[in-house]
């Protein structure tokens, strides 16, 4: 096998089926390869994509997701995408194509320092510098990225390692005459460096791969736990992403936090876990409950800024936190009771422990009733009158519109994050939004991804009109690999939640503003189906008419809103 084989061969037996790419003539060798075993080669128009939807995949399978990019501007434009795995805690692996070994620093197309670069933004890299270093380096690649602390990884590959060993040779001239004794000198030296690329490949170069072990709690600390919960009288649980690391797991994960009996606040990947009509799921005025709660449980949530670092949990409470992250574990507050383990194995350890749930019905009860509150106040909301159309009020038609497969893609500001307070993920692993890092732009790779992985359900994709500037020429893409989701992007013509705080604070608008274009008419001319929504009455029809067309066709409904001041006063620090 050449070295684009070798690649292939062990991404196959990782139990890849998507890589991600945009084409380069550095890496060429392993798509090739990669098709022709029977990998989906999935080519994107802009590498952050690629390395959007290995993110997106790894999350929904379990299985890391993996993206190729070419050497030089490849690898740079994948930055903020690995950046968002990294703090999204997503096992992604990248590879890289580079410039010949021989030619490193001497001017050759795209070379760069790529390793010192990214070193920053990946848990783990290596760079091949021999054909039998890329078996071994790929396994150790797909054990660091989903070990301890997933996160992404990369391999750089550079491109003579790639090709048969008579192209590379021929690449370097390595058999061409010359008579003078530095020709004869170099002609020597490109032979014995093209050897050494070759040498000591084994015929069978690629090893079965091990199962990866999450960290397991001790059952000292369960148990502790337990006797902490089974004292309170007023307990919340938050879970957040780390506890769906392990998909497959999630209805287990569900019936433990049935069976412990608590009320429950999800978070990032978990939301959905519970359904939509869960008896302990709650959904909004959290703060208040952390506030009024004797015990908060983390599952895999960091007190960051979403938590207000910590701030939110008040000092009375006895507070536990689980997480894979020794880092994450005591940041800015620390835990009576401090675990580092996998948050949703220590959940279904813990629901092994007997609790009368009973108990907390009237502390239940209370927090029901805010959110019930919280739901008829939106509803309320949802009514007035706006320019357009008002965006609570297409939030719950988009909720309404829902199947049971529905999966929820979120990439915008304003428009999305009022969708959160009403859209609701039908089940686990239904909801996928960027994570911490808070980035625009995930959402076509996310959409893509999600839609190859679970073919059967109904993508839904929410863009903020700002976000869909990053991501929509990605429809050719969707078009192209067939790919049918729905968009729906909330067009107010402006960067709305920047624009809130900086108006009033700041008594100035500069840079906030966008036209309301019509974004219909873009995807229209890369092959999709595009519908204008401007009529609050038609808001029901034209999903509707977006479900019959995304049954074979990518549609997007750009949908003209009016202003509100439902999230007025939401800045985060």
């Amino acid at each position: 096998m050449d070295g684009g084989q070798i690649v292939a061969a062990a991404l196959k037996a990782q139990g890849v089926t998507f890589l991600y790419t945009l084409v380069g003539g550095h890496i060429s060798p392993i798509l090739v390869a990669a098709q022709q075993r029977g990998i989906r080669v999935v080519d994107v128009r802009h590498e952050a994509t690629a390395v959007f939807a290995a993110d997106a995949t790894a999350r929904l399978t379990g299985i890391p997701g993996v993206a190729a990019v070419t050497a030089g501007p490849g690898v740079t434009n994948t930055l903020t995408a690995l950046k968002n795995a990294q703090m999204a805690q997503s096992p992604v692996v990248l590879l890289g194509g580079a410039a010949p070994t021989a030619l490193r620093g001497r001017g050759a197309l795209q070379d760069m320092d790529q390793m010192a670069l990214l070193r920053s933004v990946v848990k783990w890299s290596a760079a091949a510098r021999r054909v039998r270093d890329l078996a071994p380096m790929l396994h150790t690649a797909f054990e660091q990225a989903q070990s301890g602390v997933p996160g992404p990884v990369f391999v750089e590959c550079p491109i003579d390692l790639l090709y048969a060993e008579p192209v590379v040779r021929n690449l370097y001239g390595a058999q061409r005459g010359g008579r003078s004794l530095g020709a004869r000198l170099l002609q020597a030296y490109l032979r014995w460096h093209v050897n050494r690329l070759f040498a000591g490949v084994p015929a069978n170069p690629v090893q079965a791969p091990r199962p990866i072990a999450p960290a397991l709690p001790s059952a000292e600390r369960v148990a502790a736990a337990a006797a902490a919960l089974q004292k309170a009288q007023r307990p919340v649980i938050l879970i957040g992403s780390q506890a769906l690391r392990t998909p497959n797991q999630a209805a287990d994960l569900a019936g433990a936090l049935t069976a412990i009996g608590a009320p429950v606040y999800l978070s990032g990947m978990a939301r959905g876990l519970l359904g939509r009509d869960h008896a302990l799921h709650l959904r909004h005025k959290r703060r208040e409950a952390l506030k009024e709660a004797d015990l908060v449980l983390l599952a895999g949530v960091p007190c960051d800024f979403r938590l207000d670092y910590g701030n939110q949990i008040s000092r009375r409470a006895r507070f536990i936190s689980v997480n894979r992250s020794r880092d994450e574990l005591a940041r800015n507050r620390r835990p009576e009771i401090g675990i580092q383990a996998d948050p949703g194995v220590f959940l279904r350890q813990l629901a092994a422990h007997k609790f009368d749930g009973e108990r907390w019905t009237p502390w239940l009860a209370q927090i029901q009733a805010r959110d019930r509150e919280r739901n008829a106040e939106i509803a309320v909301q949802a009514e007035t009158p706006t320019a357009s159309i008002n965006p609570l009020h297409l939030c719950r038609e988009i909720n309404a519109a829902l199947g049971p497969e529905s999966i929820i893609v979120a990439d915008g500001g304003d428009f999305v994050a009022t969708a959160s307070y009403i859209v609701q993920p039908p089940g686990p692993l239904t909801w996928l939004d960027p994570g911490p890092f808070g980035t625009l732009g995930v959402g076509a790779g996310f959409a893509l991804a999600a839609k190859l992985c679970r073919p059967a359900a109904e993508v839904w994709l929410l863009y903020g009109d700002g976000a869909a500037g990053f991501s929509l020429m990605e429809f050719d893409t969707l078009v192209r690999h067939q790919a049918p989701v729905i968009a729906v992007i909330g067009n107010d013509g402006g960067w709305t939640q920047i624009a809130r705080e900086q108006v009033e604070m700041l008594h100035s608008d500069v840079a906030t503003v966008l036209a309301q274009s019509d974004y219909h008419r873009v995807v229209e001319g890369l092959g999709a189906v595009g519908l204008r929504l401007d009529d609050p009455e038609l808001a029901a029809e034209t999903l509707a008419q977006a479900r019959q067309v995304a049954a074979t066709r990518p549609v997007l409904v750009n949908a003209l809103l009016g202003k509100t001041d439902f999230r007025k006063g939401s800045i985060s620090m």
